[in-house]
């Protein structure tokens, strides 16, 4: 078992981690026989609506939050 080693954070601005799943907007069937050909159905069907997207809406990116807290130190007296 491995702990995490990097972040991300979500559309939310909140950091998340891995193995987090999440739903799709679009569903696509990975049909194996268009795989064994080199294909990759998701991927394709995601290139098409990501270059359909950048004609309609603008993109905005967001700052990042703040890194967090891994581990605290004692505080000395």
């Amino acid at each position: 078992m491995m702990a995490p080693r990097g972040g991300f954070f979500d559309t939310d601005g909140e950091w998340a981690v891995e193995a987090e799943g999440v739903a799709p907007d679009i569903k696509v069937e990975q049909i194996p026989e268009m795989v064994i050909r080199g294909r990759d159905p998701q991927l394709e069907t995601a290139v098409e609506e990501a270059l359909k997207l950048l004609e309609t809406e603008a993109i905005e990116l967001q700052s990042e939050p703040e890194p967090p807290v891994r581990w605290k130190r004692p505080e000395r007296e």
